[in-house]
Formats: structure tokens, C-alpha cells, sequence
């Protein structure tokens, strides 16, 4: 390759990951101010909470949720059989599930999106097939069209899918296009008279996507400025000339009762009304929409995780073992400490999300990141430790351990990678400090000099918390010099630099989710319903998971300098090279 081309290619590379990356509003927020080393406390504090009407409303729908789930949903025949029966998706459209967040007026319950976390907790603590399906139809799909639809769509297709009488979809994935959302390759070709368009490409990877009456598609439209074009959003229905679902469940380790599909469309003509959002903002869709999906997503892992904690705790106190409870083992407890410190933390993030959507503000693109992350791998290590506390038992299908473990791998995957997601946090927060940088170092008289970087403030609204908000503070600080550092070390270069933006990442992720937990600590002295026991163990709880929190970054700093990336690097490409390089 020339180096014309390269630096070519490399211009468009960088092109599309700015559309990709900020294509969003860039206003501060909590999670963008730690990479300068602030605590934006107008935004983290006081912790959420909701208002007494809400709340009841919030807890009719939980009671009669959790009531169906207990009676109704059967999930391991749902794993079994590969499929939610028609009744249990009709049963969540009676309940209002299937438009918990939509109005009234459209079909919708009208609830919140933390009333909307709740239910998601309740769902995803019985059945992780059944939580994917609603949050692919509701939090995607139907988001997408309350988001971004015209009156006119939304006056034809909200009531029913809101209703349940017909189900969504969300279709971006394909063979070269997965977290790499950039990369569609399904074409758009507007048609000669102009009223519409010519689909042609393959989707896979797509819940409810053979079961779906409207879905929302990705397709890559023509620009006069783009040689590839730029990528737009269509609403599509199965009924149109074209449309074909190449296999409509596709065999997989967990999740076993969503129905994913593979799509492909030839020449199949959408009219231009059917255009969601704006020409050429297809990402706009697509990113806006995932983080609401990444928020229930978030309230998912939670409900599962309490169950793994509920029966790991109770398996810790009946089972015995040379003569003692499992419980009394150092290393039982410790498993059990740290899956009670992780869920606490999780849904202490997640709420806090779900909050800042609530409250109508714009930036919270990070924030829904970080909650990925956090919420699928703490949730894959709360399983596996579950099993593991359960030994043999817990690997049999008599148990629900073996089912959760499969359906919690996907989560790693599923709306982002986790290995994206970290250098997706870490180039995405350090965007404002290398913009500014990047004047600084312009000028050669300031060359090596580092932008000011305030000491953050904390409001500490508890004695018990005068510890760890010192240490938060700390690191904090240190984290915002360490972002710098490594700008000015790297420049440009920190674009192929995937460790460090990986431990940046989850430097952090870990100081949002400590923040979250920190003010959730910090609200419960308002709690009155909490009885002095259950007040009493939150407490415990959450300061252990602020302890280890704190220790876990101190680690991930001294690996910024103390690392074995190159010697990583080496053994890679040696196992990499061809037999007889």
C-alpha cells in the first residue's frame, strides 16, 4: 500500500470514528468531568429518589410483574423448547410491559425509565431469554420510533406494538458490522422517481428478527461528500417484496428462547416516509437508542445477580462440609462478600442511569457505557462464583445455575463488546482534555506544560464516608493526570495504544460505579422504610465494595507503568505467524 492510500485510509478511519464516537451532544457531564479530575456533584447528588406518586405506580407494576413471572413464566421450559410461548408475550402486553415507558395516549404504561429498571430486575431475575426479548422490542425497537419517528409512523405503529399486538425489532448487525457499527454494508439505492429506496444486504445476530411485524433498519444511503456513503435508519415490515428470513432461530449456547435470525433483502423497495430519523443519521439512531437499551440492560444483570446471591447465601448456610457450614470457609465468604458488594454496586449504577434519562439530560452516552461493562462482566463473575459455591449441584439442569451461566456469556457481547466499550469510554472521555492539549502543545513555548486540573470537592454527607470520599478524591485526581500523561506520551498514537485505554477504561468505569454507590450510601439515612438490620447491611455492603473498588484502581495505576504488554504483544504475533514463519 502507498503511503498516499495509507494516509487515505487512515483519514477515513478517523472520519468515521468521529461520526461513531460524537455524533452525540458533547455538553459535560458526571462521567466526562473525571477524566479532568472533577466531581460534578450537581449530577451525582443527592442519590434518586422517586417521587411517592411514581414510586406507587412503580410498585403496582412490579407486584403484578413479579406475580406473572412466578405463575406464569417457565424458564426452563423457555430454555428447553427454544422459545417464549405466545402466551407469555401476550400476557407481558396485558401487563403493560411491552410499552412500560410509552404514553398513554400511545398505547404505553407512561412509567419512567427507573419504574421501567424495576420491572427489567424483576424479569431479568427470572428468565434472561424473556428480559432480551422485551429489551430488544421495548428499550431498542420501540425506543427507536418513539425517539426519532414522525407523527405520521408513530400514529400507525406505536399503539400496537406498545400494546403487544405486534412485536419490534432492531437490525444493524451483519457479517462485517457488529460493534463495529460503522461498518454496515446493506445498501440503500433510492429509487429513479424518487419515492423511495432499493435494500439489498444481509443482517444476522438479530433478536426477534424473524418474529417481528416493524423493525428498524440499518442500510448505508448515498452522499455527495462519503464515497461509501453514510448510514440511515428504515423502518421495514416482513410484508415487503424482498424480505426474507434466511433461518429464523439460530442455534446458541444460551438465551435459547429469543428468536435470532438472519435477514437478507433484495431490492426491496421502503418508501421514503418510512426513513427513521434524518438521511445519513442512522448512527445518531442507533447510538441514542442502545443507551436505553445499555440502561435495562443494566437492571437485567441486577435481577439475576440477586438471585445468585439469594441461593449462593442460602446453599452457604445449609450445606456442610468436613463438618462445618460452607459458610464458615474463608474463601466461601469471600466469594459471597464480593457478589453482595458487586450487585449493590450495579444497581446503584444502574439507577443512578436510569435517573439521568428521567431527568431529561442530554449527555449521559458514557455513563450508559460504563454501565455495560460493569453490569455483564460483575455479573458473569456473580454466576460462575454462584456455581462454584454450589459445586457439582450447581452444574445440573435441575438447578438454574447452569442455565444463568449460559445465558450470562452473551451479555459480554451483546450492545457493545466489552473490549470496545473500554477504549470506547477511555477515547471518548479523554476527547475534551486532548482537544485541549492539542491548542497547548500548538504553541512551542508551552511544549510539555499540563493543563490545570482541578482537586475534586466532595460534599460528605455521612461521617462513616469521610474515608473512602477522601480516597475517591484522590484517585480521581490522579486519574485526570494520568489521561493527560498519557495523551502527551502518546499524541496520536494513543489510537493503537488499546492497553492503556483499556485500564483508563476501567479506571474509569470503577470511579463512576464507587461515585454511584458512594451516593447511594450517602441517601440512606433518608430511607425510613428500611428496617435497622437491612439499613445496617446496605452500609456494610456498600463500604466494602468502595474499599475494594479503591484497591482494584490502585492496581490498575500501577499497571499504567509496571506492565508486560510489549512481551503480550511478542508471544501473540509468534503464535500468530503461519506454520513455517
Amino acid at each position: 500500500m502507498s503511503l498516499t492510500t495509507a494516509a487515505e485510509l487512515q483519514q477515513k478511519q478517523l472520519q468515521q470514528a468521529e461520526e461513531l464516537l460524537f455524533s452525540g451532544p458533547q455538553r459535560a457531564g458526571f462521567a466526562k468531568e473525571l477524566f479532568f479530575g472533577r466531581f460534578l456533584a450537581s449530577a451525582m447528588l443527592p442519590y434518586p429518589r422517586l417521587p411517592a406518586a411514581e414510586r406507587q405506580a412503580g410498585d403496582q407494576a412490579v407486584g403484578e410483574v413479579r406475580e406473572f413471572v412466578n405463575t406464569q413464566l417457565d424458564a426452563a421450559r423457555i430454555d428447553q423448547e427454544c422459545d417464549i410461548p405466545a402466551s407469555v408475550i401476550q400476557g407481558l402486553g396485558r401487563l403493560g410491559v411491552l410499552g412500560m415507558t410509552i404514553a398513554p395516549e400511545h398505547g404505553g404504561r407512561g412509567l419512567s425509565q427507573q419504574n421501567y429498571c424495576r420491572v427489567m430486575e424483576v424479569i431479568g431475575g427470572a428468565c434472561a431469554s424473556t428480559a432480551v426479548f422485551v429489551n430488544a422490542h421495548h428499550s431498542i425497537g420501540l425506543r427507536a420510533l418513539q425517539l426519532f419517528g414522525t407523527a405520521e409512523q408513530k400514529a400507525r405503529w406505536m399503539k400496537p406494538l406498545a400494546s403487544g399486538q405486534q412485536t419490534a425489532a432492531f437490525a444493524l448487525t451483519e457479517p462485517e458490522a457488529g460493534s463495529d457499527a460503522s461498518n454496515v454494508r446493506t445498501t440503500a439505492t433510492p429509487t429513479a422517481d424518487g419515492s423511495g429506496y432499493l435494500l439489498n444486504g444481509t443482517k444476522r445476530y438479530i433478536t426477534n428478527g424473524a418474529i417481528a411485524q416493524v423493525l428498524t433498519v440499518m442500510a448505508r444511503t448515498p452522499d455527495a461528500k462519503e464515497p461509501d456513503g453514510k448510514i440511515t435508519a428504515f423502518l421495514v415490515t416482513p410484508d415487503m417484496p424482498g424480505f426474507e428470513v434466511v433461518e429464523a432461530r439460530m442455534p446458541k449456547c444460551g438465551i435459547r428462547g429469543t428468536a435470532t435470525a438472519r435477514l437478507a433483502f433484495t431490492n426491496m423497495f421502503v418508501p421514503k416516509v418510512n426513513v427513521l430519523g434524518q438521511v445519513g443519521k442512522g448512527l445518531k439512531v442507533a447510538l441514542t437508542t442502545l443507551d436505553f437499551g445499555r440502561t435495562t440492560f443494566g437492571a437485567s444483570c441486577t435481577g439475576a445477580a440477586k438471585v445468585c446471591l439469594e441461593l449462593s447465601l442460602k446453599h452457604a448456610r445449609e450445606r456442610r462440609q468436613f463438618g462445618k457450614a460452607l459458610g464458615e470457609f474463608e474463601l466461601i465468604k469471600q466469594k459471597l462478600a464480593l457478589m453482595a458488594a458487586d450487585t449493590f454496586a450495579m444497581e446503584a449504577a444502574t439507577y443512578h442511569t436510569a435517573a439521568l434519562i428521567d431527568s431529561g439530560a442530554e449527555d449521559y452516552m458514557l455513563e450508559t457505557a460504563m454501565l455495560k461493562v460493569f453490569a455483564s462482566d460483575a455479573l458473569w463473575r456473580i454466576v460462575n462464583d454462584a456455581m462454584q459455591i454450589h459445586g457439582g449441584a450447581g452444574y445440573f439442569s435441575n438447578m438454574p445455575l447452569e442455565r444463568m451461566l449460559r445465558d450470562a456469556r452473551i451479555n459480554l457481547i451483546g450492545e457493545g463488546a466489552n473490549e470496545v466499550l473500554r477504549c470506547f469510554v477511555a477515547m471518548v472521555g479523554m476527547r475534551g482534555i486532548g482537544e485541549q492539549l492539542k491548542s497547548v502543545l500548538r504553541k512551542p513555548w508551552t511544549a510539555g506544560k499540563l493543563l490545570h486540573l482541578l482537586h475534586p470537592q466532595f460534599p460528605i454527607p455521612h461521617q462513616l464516608l469521610v474515608t473512602p470520599a477522601l480516597g475517591l478524591a484522590r484517585q480521581i485526581s490522579q486519574f485526570a493526570a494520568r489521561c493527560q500523561g498519557q495523551l502527551i506520551k502518546f499524541r496520536e498514537g494513543i489510537l493503537d495504544r488499546e492497553y492503556v485505554q483499556a485500564r483508563l477504561g476501567d479506571i474509569a468505569i470503577e470511579l463512576f460505579t464507587a461515585s454511584c454507590v458512594f451516593a447511594r450510601l450517602g441517601g440512606l439515612k433518608e430511607l425510613t422504610e428500611l428496617s435497622p438490620d437491612e439499613s445496617n447491611r446496605q452500609w456494610e455492603t456498600g463500604l466494602f465494595y468502595l474499599k475494594t473498588a479503591l484497591r482494584r484502581n490502585r492496581q490498575r495505576f500501577a499497571e499504567l507503568k509496571d506492565h508486560d504488554d510489549a512481551a503480550t504483544n511478542h508471544l501473540a504475533d509468534v503464535l500468530l505467524a503461519p506454520p513455517g514463519h
